[in-house]
């Protein structure tokens, strides 16, 4: 049996995404799972073509269109209804949004502390 050894809490999120292949600037929309600072989870759209190891940016609009993020990910791997991601780099306005996502669902300022040093000291 593995132990998961997870350093950064995976917050649920019900929300609609835009993957978009960097390589032939192709679009698709998926279903949000979960997100934390290191990666994301989605639903597998069902014309999915991607292997892991394919990067790609992921646009995220919450609050209608005021609050984005945008993250350049990798994919890490896929099953038969969803798709993993490693988050490789986000900007500024992404990083402050999703840290207030995250302190909100955590709702303990030690915790997020705790995985923003672990974030810091992952790179």
């Amino acid at each position: 049996m593995t132990t998961e050894q997870r350093h950064f809490t995976r917050i649920p999120f019900d929300a609609s995404v835009i993957v978009i292949n960097p390589r032939s600037n192709e679009k698709t929309m998926a279903e949000l799972l979960d997100i934390s600072f290191k990666g994301l989870l989605i639903s597998k759209p069902k014309d999915w073509l991607g292997v892991s190891g394919d990067g790609y940016t992921v646009h995220l609009e919450l609050a209608g269109e005021e609050v984005q993020l945008n993250l350049d990910v990798v994919e890490v791997h896929h099953e038969e209804d969803h798709i993993g991601f490693k988050t490789e780099h986000m900007d500024i306005d992404t990083a402050t949004h999703l840290r207030r996502i995250v302190e909100l669902n955590l709702g303990n300022e030690d915790l997020l502390e705790r995985e923003l040093s672990e974030l810091v000291h992952s790179n």
